[in-house]
């Protein structure tokens, strides 16, 4: 495999989080780079403008493989590193996951909590589960005090926020000389690398916007809400259990929410159903009642780009090509990780993390 020289020539396609994140470190390195992106600066067409942003390995053991768990377990210890080369702070935070349920939805609390234990005997290194009683709930996140009778919380996981995060790495990228083309979609056969007046490598982040190359990538709906809420003090992501779907509160900043469950197996990105937000709207009301008098700034759809097994994959389909794709629903989760392996493969040609990660390498050439 080819491996990059000093200051080489570097082409990305697609500027959402994983796109970002090599762009700004590539240059860096002193590689010479640029980047084309269907959509604009803001980063509206991605994923990762309307997503959760939540750091959370443990809580998504539950649905997806160990091998993400432990990309999880790595972003939440990368992200200080690569937060703190940014212009412009970001929020992050690391207070855990609050787990809570009503009364009647205990069996489902159970089989969760039994899935996590699992988890955590399969991988130690996790942060230990806390089972809480009404009182440790009442000190654990005060705000839910009397509302709920038992809670998990899941210490040590995370969240940061999205939007500042995107629009930190487009600052960077300016100030790095990162070459942007804003609104200039391309595919992988515009380029010819290697060879004279074409650049080195060409490395294709676009998510969905690359199934004209990855044919097996679907995308997966998810309808999610911003609110502003004054009356609510959640210091923490907090999960509700649910028979037919689990909430996510996350908490940002200045007392806003983004709030969202809804799974989809659909790339339609039309607005969000009228069932989706009275089911949104009513769950979050039974958290916490503050919710009533909040303000729903946002209500937005977005589609996840995903593998048919749901996981993250690398492939080298040509000399001097990389194609990373299949963040699904854990992207800032699992970029971290991602960005790493991408960076040694490379650097070196092969990479050490990724055996650690189980992610998936494929070489057609």
């Amino acid at each position: 495999m080819h491996t990059l020289a000093a200051s080489s020539s570097i082409t990305l396609l697609g500027a959402g989080l994983l796109g970002r994140l090599l762009a700004t470190s590539l240059a860096r390195q002193g590689h010479r780079v640029q980047i084309f992106e269907a959509g604009g600066p803001e980063g509206v067409g991605s994923a990762a403008y309307v997503a959760a942003a939540m750091l959370a390995p443990l809580a998504e053991s539950a649905v997806t493989e160990p091998g993400v768990v432990r990309m999880g377990q790595h972003a939440l210890e990368r992200w200080p590193a690569l937060l703190a080369q940014l212009p412009a702070p970001v929020y992050f935070q690391r207070n855990g996951t609050l787990i809570v349920w009503h009364r009647q939805d205990t069996p489902d609390a159970l089989r969760l909590r039994g899935l996590l234990e699992r988890t955590q005997t399969l991988l130690p290194t996790l942060p230990h589960m806390q089972t809480l009683d009404a009182e440790g709930l009442a000190q654990a996140e005060p705000a839910l005090a009397h509302r709920f009778g038992q809670g998990l919380l899941l210490p040590g996981e995370g969240q940061l926020d999205n939007r500042q995060l995107l629009a930190a790495l487009e600052q960077d990228m300016q100030q790095l000389g990162v070459q942007v083309h804003w609104h200039s979609p391309r595919e992988v056969s515009d380029f010819r690398p290697g060879e004279a007046g074409q650049p080195d490598w060409v490395l294709d982040c676009r998510g969905l916007g690359a199934r004209t190359q990855w044919s097996a990538l679907r995308g997966v709906r998810g309808e999610v809400l911003r609110i502003h809420a004054p009356e609510v003090t959640l210091v923490r992501p907090t999960r509700l259990v649910h028979p037919r779907y689990s909430i996510y509160i996350a908490p940002k900043e200045n007392h806003l929410f983004v709030i969202g469950a809804t799974e989809i197996e659909s790339d339609d990105r039309s607005p969000m159903s009228v069932r989706s937000a009275l089911e949104l709207l009513s769950a979050v009301y039974t958290v916490h009642s503050g919710f009533a008098e909040g303000r729903i700034l946002e209500m937005n759809t977005q589609c996840r780009p995903t593998l048919p097994d749901n996981l993250p994959a690398i492939r080298m389909p040509q000399p001097r090509v990389m194609e990373i794709n299949g963040m699904y629903r854990h992207g800032f989760m699992i970029a971290p990780a991602l960005h790493d392996v991408a960076l040694e493969l490379l650097e070196q040609g092969q990479s050490a993390l990724a055996p650690q990660f189980d992610l998936s390498l494929q070489y057609t050439a």
